[in-house]
């Protein structure tokens, strides 16, 4: 006799092989694909490809599981997160509704754990009571160094929403940079081919943002920032590549070219806009303490 399980709401449109390893069993992606060519899984009665999108209600049969072993990786260590951090991070929350909440995310924390950053966000904010019935998803990333608004999902659904939302440029961020030097005022876009590496493959992505200078001093310059598209350090590299790097940024030059190191990089994620069922959302994220010292004691 065959298992069968039934599609729930959260994993409307996933992937069969993602929902099959998260809910059923955690098997290889090639044993997944000969398990489906040799139809011992069906969807309604249908044989299926790897890449279906199951749908709410998907009635699945799976034949012989008990003949199956799962992968055996190594458990990830979650970070265990003290009462006094779980009360901080629930006074940070800018929105909290049923569907997904907005934060304003210090700086000096990671989104998600990682080999280098143990102590993050996601394995904090868990434990609050803003998700006492579901479970919180990424949809977007900050840096570790960079403050500012960020927003988890609450529900599987909600996260594909939100993924498709950036995929498509539907949602609008604003950040607000600090940087050394004057910037020009005939700097209006930043149009960029930023070039990464993975495994030694050369890959370069197309940069867009809009800038508008707010003002500046002798030696440093407050910039408003609008990403079109969404690269890693995307704005880091583009401000150094005009010459004129973020403040406190030692990842992308030499900050004894200047007149100190910063502790802080002086980088925040400032407002946040997108609609969803034509509502319009609007969310701002007040900068820390350190941004506001330097303002006022440099300009």
């Amino acid at each position: 006799m065959p298992k069968i399980i039934t599609v729930e709401k959260d994993y409307h449109n996933s992937r069969f092989d993602k929902w099959f390893k998260n809910t059923v069993i955690d098997l290889p992606q090639s044993l997944v694909e000969k398990i489906l060519r040799q139809n011992k899984i069906k969807i309604n009665k249908k044989k299926i490809k790897s890449s279906y999108r199951v749908q709410e209600g998907d009635i699945v049969e799976v034949y012989n599981i008990s003949n199956f072993k799962k992968n055996i990786k190594n458990k990830k260590i979650k970070y265990k997160s003290s009462k006094k951090e779980i009360d901080n991070y629930s006074s940070l929350i800018i929105e909290n509704n049923e569907n997904f909440v907005v934060i304003n995310k210090p700086a000096g924390i990671a989104v998600q754990s990682g080999t280098k950053s143990y102590k993050n966000i996601i394995d904090i904010i868990k434990d609050t009571k803003y998700f006492q019935s579901s479970k919180p998803f990424i949809v977007h990333r900050l840096d570790k160094e960079t403050s500012g608004v960020l927003i988890i999902a609450k529900t599987r659904e909600y996260a594909q929403l939100f993924t498709s939302l950036f995929r498509i440029r539907k949602i609008h961020k604003t950040y607000l940079a600090l940087t050394y030097g004057k910037v020009s005022s005939s700097i209006k876009t930043l149009d960029d081919n930023l070039v990464y590496y993975e495994n030694k493959k050369k890959i370069t992505q197309k940069a867009i943002t809009h800038l508008r200078k707010i003002k500046t001093s002798k030696n440093y310059s407050l910039v408003e920032l609008n990403p079109i598209t969404g690269r890693k350090h995307q704005l880091r590299r583009q401000l150094l590549h005009i010459g004129n790097p973020i403040v406190g940024d030692d990842k992308y030059f030499n900050y004894k070219t200047y007149d100190k190191k910063y502790k802080n990089l002086l980088l925040h994620a400032y407002k946040i806009k997108f609609m969803i069922n034509n509502v319009q959302y609007n969310f701002k994220a007040t900068y820390g303490s350190y941004f506001e010292n330097f303002i006022k004691t440099k300009f």
